[in-house]
């Protein structure tokens, strides 16, 4: 058996703490949710002052005889930043930011998107990533479950509101965040088209910043067909392959990313159309919210890109892309001019024009 020197045994042994961390890098994710489904952020949040390990303990909905367990949880969240803990008479925690985009009754929560992304339905094809490089099939996600998300979603009402919820929650952080640093890019805007909209929680948030501004949110029937509009909202039903309502501005937020080049060409293609159709002025543009991979210099940011790249490799035939990707697309639906501002933290909001 060859033998390890002292400098040889130092590397081996950082490399095997490396491949344990990533074994079990699942485990951040599963607690987390575990600590979002046993309500800890709320309840901590409600206490009103760092709480302590047993105030915690007899404040959760758990067994009994769970109770021992509850600081080896709470340990591993500190650890990942989601708690912060101080030793009073004993141990004590409180929220941090991070946490705070987790409680419930928070505006800007990213609960539900954690609850969609973390539900078995999406994390199981992750299990079935080996199987997909092996075989013919578009997605891991129709390996695990024979059919696509698209579909998955039509056929199974919880994964569908699951779906929206998380999209929802999500606009309108982002909606606050372009109305805060972007309010400029919808100057002389008269109407606009929210394509893939979902329930229409970033168009109402433009409505309301905008009472002049006609905004329509379009979507599939399935999704728009119980939807009240009002004021300056409507809803309107349709196939944003076949054609997007006419606007002065179509917005794209994250919905591009879900899409292979070729389809995406085909969308931008229709929302051309719809910003130069007879009925508009003057040509109008597109507006993308997305991520522009390598635009960003921070690691974790970088990181975080590298991920949803991934996820939507497994659960749709989508791409995170970089700059030059995404130019290829404009240039091929017909688009001469693009501007992107990185004012979205891991994603852009990018300006198209015809």
């Amino acid at each position: 058996m060859e033998l390890i020197n002292e400098e040889s045994a130092g590397e081996l042994l950082q490399a095997q703490t490396h491949v344990w961390n990533h074994i079990f890098n699942f485990i951040n994710s599963m607690t987390l949710k575990c600590a979002v489904q046993l309500g800890i952020p709320d309840v901590i949040q409600k206490h009103g002052k760092p709480m302590t390990l047993s105030e915690l303990v007899s404040a959760l909905p758990i067994h009994p005889s769970k109770a021992q367990y509850v600081h080896r949880l709470m340990r591993i969240l500190v650890h990942s930043g989601f708690f912060s803990q101080q030793n009073l008479n004993q141990e004590a925690y409180s929220l941090t930011q991070s946490t705070r985009l987790l409680l419930k009754d928070n505006p800007l929560s990213m609960r539900p998107l954690l609850l969609m992304l973390l539900d078995p339905v999406l994390t199981k094809p992750h299990d079935c990533l080996s199987t997909w490089f092996q075989n013919d099939e578009a997605t891991a996600f129709s390996v695990a479950h024979e059919r696509t998300l698209w579909e998955y979603a039509g056929q199974d009402p919880r994964l569908s509101n699951l779906f929206n919820e998380a999209m929802a929650s999500d606009s309108i952080l982002a909606s606050k965040l372009v109305l805060n640093q972007c309010k400029g890019i919808f100057d002389g805007v008269d109407s606009l088209v929210d394509v893939g909209g979902g329930s229409g929680t970033m168009a109402k948030g433009i409505a309301e910043a905008f009472p002049h501004m006609d905004c329509t949110v379009f979507d599939l029937p399935r999704v728009v067909s119980d939807l009240q509009g009002s004021k300056n909202l409507k809803y309107v039903g349709g196939d944003m392959f076949e054609a997007v309502p006419a606007a002065d501005v179509i917005l794209l937020k994250w919905t591009l990313h879900d899409w292979s080049d070729e389809d995406c060409v085909k969308i931008l293609k229709q929302c051309k159309h719809a910003i130069m159709s007879k009925g508009q002025q003057k040509a109008g543009k597109v507006i993308i919210i997305d991520i522009v991979r390598e635009s960003q210099n921070g690691e974790e940011s970088n990181e975080t890109q590298l991920l949803w790249d991934l996820e939507m490799m497994v659960t749709v035939t989508g791409l995170e892309r970089n700059e030059m990707e995404w130019a290829k697309l404009f240039f091929d639906a017909g688009f001469v001019s693009y501007k992107i501002h990185n004012v979205l933290g891991t994603r852009a909001l990018i300006e198209l024009h015809p």
